[in-house]
């Protein structure tokens, strides 16, 4: 994906005196971003591009933050699922790769550890 334009060239597409598309031509970029910069800028104030993909928490999941990481200690070696299951009982609703995010924004880490029984099925 390629990078945000500066805030420079931003600034100076907002402040031009013409209009949006005058000065996009005028400045070598698209009239749809010249477009979208004026009008964000006029609503927000904000020159600077938005931050690009990045981990946004979700709220309805850190709403519960609290009773996942108390069911994660009561069971340690529970799969996501398991624990998928056991807070869609409560009412919470998640998915096994959105609780794989919250452990990970949370620095959890759900390693198996030695007291996990072994396989029958595969030599380990």
């Amino acid at each position: 994906m390629p990078s945000a334009l500066s805030v420079d060239l931003r600034e100076r597409v907002i402040e031009a005196g013409a209009s949006r598309r005058q000065a996009a031509k005028r400045f070598g970029v698209g009239p749809s971003s010249a477009i979208r910069w004026h009008e964000r800028f006029q609503a927000e104030g904000v020159i600077a591009p938005r931050p690009s993909c990045g981990e946004r928490p979700a709220p309805a999941i850190e709403a519960h933050a609290e009773r996942i990481l108390r069911i994660n200690r009561e069971r340690p070696q529970a799969f996501l699922r398991e624990l998928r299951d056991s807070l869609a009982e409560q009412g919470v609703r998640t998915s096994v790769s959105g609780l794989w995010r919250f452990f990970a924004r949370h620095r959890v880490t759900r390693k198996k550890g030695r007291s996990t029984r072994p396989s029958r099925s595969v030599r380990t």
